[in-house]
């Protein structure tokens, strides 16, 4: 008789999608929260995986355990020397908060130094506690110059008053104002909206990380932050962390900003009907035009999103890297084809911040693929040799550089090298660091058991969907490196050609379900001859074509630069490394 999630002890919520949360058999009861939904559960594949201790498994393979390898920071605590709220009541009053909701929240004053004036200034303080406990402070002074405490952690502010249904705004007076209007649980994100462009985006959100399972255990949430594009770009990265089926996202009065705007132009009535007409995000795999009216206006505006450029001016003639996609890779062995894709990672870090996970059992031991990354990162040798290695001075500068940008998948158990644990790692990072790309370095190292009366050519159809299916649904791009089959060498060059798409061993479905493809080669038989990547698929034509870019390798440093190259009209091209 086939086994059911119930026979796991899994509880299974009336009206579950096919992804859900739920309470987890092995922890929760000996847990403080018992009602925590750690437990992530797909009744499609018969799946599960608890985010705190670890209990995993599937209806047809059974129960496993693994346990994540992070560790929690250490904080300072802070000291800070607060006074009565009265010196700043006037203010705050004045923007609509009661001396009520001051009080019970604990927003007191300060003269405090701010940065931006160099010098002293009276301020609010907002204290951040969890469970009582004060953790951290964020001043506030009438120039809207903020600061919070040094080295202390960075939570959600009104942590304590999160309940199973949660507004969430984007500062410390907007969740005062959901207060005044009746709403209690509510909690304000520390910093505002990041912009995209900073290097440390990811670690903007550490906040979700420092108590993910007390957000875990929100079942709705209530997004109602700025209406501006900021604020909406922080609205679909909460709902991109939160997952999106959880969420309803605010609409506020014409010329209103945010919460506090309408708590002062209409009154705290107004405020709460806004909060209840919240409207749910789209539904997965349903759509409407006027559900995405906005984003096709946007991009009537803007025009279609491009791909950032790989720090290669060549490469960028042809491809470009945009999130939520899915490109493969492939070559002959010791073309250089994992070397050339780790030098491409290097740049998206350093060039636009990105943050990625990494599957690459074949560069083992961990330390050395690390060393090499490092070694790119600096663009000066690891080793000793005729070149000067680089200093310790500088290792420890690029491998803390490298660890903010870079985790390593790799289970202990060589059984849990498969699709599934892999992407449910990478989900795990999504929220945990905000990776923004997958590497699956290869595919062949994956572990694949193909159920009976499946073909290999259905198989692999249907696994790569499911990576194609976690890049969109993320926003992560994902490169999997696939090796060809058996080439044969042209009788007279003795060169191999190159390999094709329709050459990865097992089916078709590599060029089919890819959105891009390519092909590294070099010739084996010179020295010194240039790296061809061959762009051979682009599904999307603003991300680039199809044709052949050249580099050239350097070994001392491991890293890729162009080809000096002077084009017909005699402009110059610079060389990118």
């Amino acid at each position: 008789m086939t086994k059911t999630l119930a026979d796991f002890g899994i509880f299974v919520p009336a009206g579950a999608l096919a992804e859900f949360d739920t309470t987890c058999p092995q922890c929760s009861a000996q847990r403080k929260n018992r009602k925590a939904r750690c437990l992530s559960v797909n009744q499609d594949k018969g799946v599960w995986h608890c985010a705190h201790c670890g209990w995993s498994g599937g209806i047809g393979t059974g129960e496993k355990r693994f346990d994540a390898p992070w560790r929690k920071p250490a904080y300072r605590k802070p000291e800070p020397v607060l006074a009565p709220v009265d010196p700043v009541i006037a203010y705050l009053e004045a923007r609509g908060i009661t001396r009520a909701v001051c009080e019970r929240n604990g927003v007191q004053s300060a003269t405090v130094y701010m940065p931006q004036l160099e010098a002293h200034a009276k301020a609010v303080a907002f204290p951040y506690r969890r469970n009582g406990e004060l953790v951290n402070v964020k001043y506030r002074d009438r120039a809207k110059n903020f600061r919070m405490e040094a080295g202390a952690e960075r939570v959600l502010y009104g942590l304590d008053d999160i309940g199973e249904r949660c507004v969430i705004v984007e500062g410390e007076i907007d969740k005062l104002s959901i207060e005044v209007a009746g709403i209690v649980s509510c909690v304000s994100v520390p910093d505002g909206a990041p912009t995209p462009s900073a290097k440390d985006y990811a670690s903007k959100f550490s906040f979700l990380d420092a108590d993910a399972e007390r957000i875990g255990a929100v079942r709705e949430w209530i997004i109602a932050v700025d209406n501006d594009e900021p604020g909406k770009r922080l609205e679909d990265e909460l709902a991109r962390r939160l997952g999106r089926e959880k969420c309803r996202r605010v609409t506020w009065p014409t010329d209103c900003k945010d919460a506090n705007d309408v708590l002062r132009s209409f009154g705290a009535d107004v405020l709460r009907e806004c909060l209840g007409l919240a409207e749910p995000f789209p539904i997965a795999g349903v759509f409407h035009v006027e559900d995405q009216a906005e984003r096709i206006r946007t991009l009537y505006e803007n025009g279609w999103e491009k791909g950032v450029s790989t720090g290669w001016i060549e490469v960028d003639r042809l491809y470009t890297v945009r999130p939520g996609e899915f490109t493969v890779i492939t070559g002959m062995p010791n073309s250089g084809k994992s070397n050339w894709l780790d030098a491409l990672l290097v740049n998206l870090a350093q060039e636009h911040g990105w943050r990625f996970a990494l599957f690459s059992p074949e560069n083992q031991p961990l330390e050395d693929h690390m060393a090499r990354m490092c070694e790119k990162w600096a663009k000066e040798p690891f080793g000793d040799g005729p070149t000067p290695r680089m200093s310790r001075e500088t290792l420890d500068r690029v491998s803390g550089e490298v660890g903010q940008h870079f985790a390593w998948i790799l289970p202990d158990d060589d059984s849990e090298w498969t699709i599934d644990t892999v992407l449910d790692r990478a989900k795990a990072l999504v929220f945990r660091e905000g990776i923004r790309g997958l590497v699956i370095d290869p595919w062949n190292e994956l572990e694949h058991a193909i159920p009976p009366g499946v073909t290999e050519t259905v198989y692999i159809g249907q696994q790569l969907k499911h990576v194609r299916q976690f890049a969109r649904r993320h926003g992560v791009h994902v490169w999997v490196v696939a090796h060809p089959q058996k080439l044969i060498r042209d009788r007279d060059s003795g060169r191999y050609p190159v390999p094709s798409l329709y050459d990865i061993s097992g089916s078709a479905n590599w060029r089919n379900k890819a959105d891009n493809g390519l092909a590294v080669w070099r010739d084996f038989g010179e020295q010194e001859t240039p790296v061809e990547v061959h762009v051979q698929k682009i599904r999307f034509r603003q991300i680039g074509r199809i044709g052949v870019a050249k580099l050239m390798f350097d070994k001392v440093t491991q890293c890729y630069r162009e080809l000096p190259f002077m084009d017909p009209r005699n402009e110059s091209r610079r060389n990118v490394s």
